[in-house]
C-alpha cells in the first residue's frame, strides 16, 4: 500500500490519538512524539496485516505512552504539565487547544500523576475514551478483569483525589437518573439529548445472548436499544462510580456501566456474566 494511501486511512485517527496521548503523559510535545512513532510502526506494517485499525494504534500509542511513563520514574523530574506543558500541537487551532487544556483540566492533571502508568492507561482508555476492557488488557498483558480492576481503583483514586469529586459524582448520578428514567418511558428525544454522537455500547457474551448487541455504536441506535427498557434497573454505584443494575430475586442479574465525558454519556457497559459481577463492587443506591 502506497504511502499516500496509508496516511489518508491513518490521518482520521490523528486527533483521538494524540488526545489519548496527552492525557497519558500530560505534555502536547510528548503526546505529538507518541502519535509519530505510532504513524511510523504503522508505516513498517501496513494495514494489510491489521485487522481492527482503531484498535490496532489504541494498542501502538498506550505501550508507548507506558513506556514514556516507566521511563520518568527513574529520573528526577518535575511533573511536565507543572513545567507549563502545553496542549497537543497539531492541525487544532489555538482556540481548540486552549478548550482541550480547560477540558482536562490541572487538577485532573496533579491527580493522574499519582496513578501507577497501568492504572492511567486504563482509566484513561476506559472512562474518557469508552475503550473495551478487552481492548485495554491486551495494551497492558493482563486479562480483561485485571484490567476493569486497574481502572476500578484508578477511578476511586481520581474521585478521592480530585477537589470537586463530589459535586462531580452527583452531577454523574443525576445523569444516569435521567437516562433510565428516559429510557424507562421510551423517550428518544432525551436518550439522544443524554448520549454522545459516538457513544459505544458493549455488551458481554452473556448480555448478548439476552438480547444485547455484542457492540453497537451511535446515540440512534443505542437510543433505540435502550426505548422502553430498564424497567428493573435501580442507580447503583459500580466499582465507585454510577451505574445501574437489574436486581431479581435477590441476585443482581445485569450491571450497566456509564462512561461520562461532560454531560454526555460516551459508553455503556452492559455486564452480565455471573463471574464478571462477582468481581464487581456494587453499592445500590435506590430501592
Amino acid at each position: 500500500m502506497g504511502d499516500e494511501v496509508l496516511a489518508e486511512r491513518f490521518e482520521p485517527h490523528r486527533p483521538r490519538l494524540r488526545a489519548i496521548a496527552y492525557r497519558m503523559l500530560g505534555s502536547g510535545a510528548e503526546a505529538e512524539d507518541a502519535v509519530q512513532e505510532a504513524w511510523l510502526r504503522l508505516s513498517r506494517t501496513g494495514t494489510d496485516r491489521v485487522d481492527n485499525l482503531p484498535a490496532w494504534l489504541n494498542t501502538v500509542v498506550g505501550r508507548i505512552c507506558l513506556d514514556l511513563l516507566r521511563s520518568r520514574t527513574g529520573r528526577r523530574e518535575e511533573p511536565l504539565h507543572e513545567l507549563g506543558g502545553e496542549p497537543p500541537a497539531g492541525d487544532a487551532g489555538p482556540e481548540q487547544e486552549a478548550m482541550l487544556a480547560d477540558s482536562i483540566g490541572t487538577a485532573l492533571l496533579v491527580v493522574l500523576d499519582t496513578l501507577t502508568p497501568t492504572e492511567r492507561l486504563a482509566f484513561v482508555l476506559h472512562d474518557m475514551f469508552a475503550v473495551s476492557f478487552e481492548e485495554i488488557a491486551v495494551v497492558v498483558g493482563r486479562s480483561p478483569a485485571a484490567a476493569r480492576q486497574l481502572a476500578s481503583r484508578a477511578r476511586r483514586r481520581v474521585r478521592n483525589g480530585s477537589p470537586d469529586g463530589p459535586a462531580d459524582a452527583s452531577r454523574r448520578r443525576a445523569i444516569v437518573d435521567a437516562f433510565l428514567a428516559a429510557s424507562r418511558g421510551g423517550e428518544m428525544a432525551t436518550l439522544l439529548q443524554l448520549l454522545d454522537p459516538d457513544v459505544v455500547m458493549r455488551a458481554d457474551e452473556t448480555a448478548a445472548r439476552m438480547g444485547s448487541a455484542g457492540e453497537s455504536h451511535g446515540a440512534e441506535v443505542v437510543a433505540r436499544f435502550f426505548a422502553g427498557r430498564a424497567q428493573g434497573a435501580v442507580p447503583a454505584e459500580i466499582d465507585g462510580a454510577a451505574g445501574a443494575v437489574v436486581v431479581l430475586d435477590g441476585q443482581t442479574r445485569i450491571a450497566l456501566g456509564f462512561v461520562i465525558v461532560g454531560d454526555r454519556i460516551a459508553g455503556v457497559d452492559v455486564v452480565a456474566d455471573p463471574a464478571q459481577l462477582g468481581l464487581l463492587e456494587l453499592v445500590l443506591l435506590d430501592g
